[in-house]
């Protein structure tokens, strides 16, 4: 939701220009999750001067769609990604080599679109090259004087924080090389890198001392892009994180949810997509004394419970379901669908339901859209500075920067030893969707909506002793055709 000086400053512009704002459209301006001042400007620009004039709801509408449909809302879908048939498991050292060097191959198939690309070093080569003898042999590198900087591009190994800086060690299967980020602008750069991931680097000799130093860091990172969207208005409800079978589930609140699909209004007549990123149930097992904050103690029992309640949507809805860390199944990454089981009493058994692995890419009327949980959330917010909870969206935007949901290996998430890394984020997305931390946020990032659908789990005692503030009861509802994302808030 916009936030209370965005708005409070969009008014004050209201009010300097002659205009009133009607207080349903104040409401709804609150709601959204854009630019409020910009959209303000736009409506007043669009309006005639009048004595009193007054900003209104159908002036907000027409704003955020300015074409009006003729003929039914389109419903196409189609599954252009789901880790479940692919799932490959390798063992030990030898699967999770293959996991690396996959992870290495699509990388630099997506480097390979940039123009920097081509001036590329193997590390190997640059050792071999290099001036320096011995000093080259103890790995303190060199240019020759007619080269000004080179570029290499590797796998992320190691960042150290040194006295003249931080150093970083880069993999690319011909060597390991290791250069000191040295500049402010360097060590900013350095400081927001994920471990793991692909990092391509500008390399110059470092000034009064023997080595490498960076000179500028790219990551694989998506591009600058025109997102594509719905010829129709139809409409996609993101949720995510039931957690059904908890003490702290909101019955009540999704229940309202619920009903509300099947409400009389143009908005809700327009809903042709729900999905859910993960955590139907909060599971069995999953953390110490989980069994102390539980209603139902049957994991079976809790997924019947999901049944019965996701039953209630819409026939002409169309449901995406992925697991999460919560669900039945495999806790590694990338996780094939919940098990299949009776489908009588199972999702399965929903005519309207969509089961995927996590992550998945499905298109919903031409609009591409990235679902994953969001465990590696928690990795990405521990070990990069300045990041929180409370804005998970600038944690979504690492993971677009690296193309990669869970770069990190070692830490909290695990990762599976595939043959084929189905984590990397080969193409762009136009939505991007997780949960997994509870708090709901919306950025735009690129081109891209990123998407933190929030939760149904009011605060557990975990979250409060870890400091997080949940946001739970609310779906966020995306405009196809435009992109353009409102709050939907079931706590009143």
């Amino acid at each position: 939701m916009a936030l209370q000086n965005e708005v409070s400053n969009a008014l004050s512009y209201a009010v300097s220009k002659g205009f009133q704002i009607h207080p349903d459209a104040f409401v709804m301006l609150k709601a959204l999750e854009t630019d409020v001042l910009k959209t303000v400007q736009d409506i007043i620009k669009s309006k005639k001067p009048a004595k009193n004039a007054v900003i209104l709801v159908d002036d907000i509408k027409s704003l955020l769609s300015p074409k009006k449909y003729e003929g039914p809302v389109e419903q196409s879908c189609k599954v252009l990604m789901d880790p479940t048939p692919k799932v490959n498991t390798g063992e030990g050292v030898e699967g999770y080599a293959a996991l690396f060097r996959s992870r290495f191959e699509k990388s630099m198939r997506i480097l390979a679109q940039r123009p920097e690309s081509k001036r590329i070093s193997k590390i190997a080569s640059v050792k071999q090259n290099s001036h320096g003898g011995k000093q080259a042999e103890r790995g303190k590198i060199s240019l020759h004087a007619n080269a000004s900087s080179i570029i290499v591009a590797g796998l992320l190994m190691s960042r150290r924080n040194k006295k003249n800086g931080i150093e970083l060690a880069v993999d690319d299967y011909t060597g390991i090389l290791s250069v000191t980020a040295v500049t402010e602008d360097a060590k900013k750069q350095a400081s927001v890198l994920a471990m793991d991931q692909m990092v391509m680097m500008e390399l110059e000799n470092g000034k009064g001392a023997p080595g490498l130093r960076v000179k500028n860091i790219m990551t694989p990172d998506i591009p600058d892009h025109i997102p594509s969207k719905s010829k129709s208005e139809a409409y996609a409800v993101l949720i995510s994180d039931l957690h059904v079978g908890s003490k702290c589930f909101m019955e009540k609140e999704f229940l309202q949810f619920l009903q509300w699909l099947s409400a009389d209004s143009d908005l809700v007549h327009n809903i042709k997509f729900l999905c859910i990123a993960g955590d139907l149930i909060d599971g069995i097992g999953i953390f110490p004394n989980q069994d102390k904050e539980l209603l139902e103690m049957d994991a079976g029992k809790q997924m019947n419970h999901v049944v019965q309640l996701l039953a209630k949507v819409p026939k002409h809805i169309k449901m995406f379901v992925i697991p999460g860390n919560h669900d039945p199944g495999r806790r590694a990454l990338p996780q094939p669908a919940i098990p299949w089981k009776d489908p009588a009493d199972h999702l399965y058994g929903l005519e309207n339901c969509i089961m995927l692995g996590n992550p998945a890419f499905v298109d919903l009327n031409g609009v591409k859209l990235l679902m994953f949980h969001g465990q590696s959330l928690d990795d990405v917010i521990a070990t990069i500075p300045g990041l929180s909870y409370s804005r998970p969206a600038e944690a979504m935007k690492v993971l677009l920067k690296a193309r990669h949901l869970s770069p990190t290996y070692g830490e909290r998430t695990p990762v599976a030893p595939e043959q084929e890394d189905m984590m990397v984020i080969s193409d762009v997305p136009d939505i991007f969707h997780s949960g997994h931390v509870h708090v709901t946020d919306v950025q735009s990032y690129r081109g891209t909506l990123v998407v933190n659908s929030g939760a149904w789990q009011s605060q557990t005692k975990y979250q409060q002793t870890m400091g997080i503030m949940p946001t739970p009861g609310m779906a966020i509802i995306v405009n196809l055709a435009t992109l353009q994302p409102l709050v939907q808030d079931f706590n009143q």
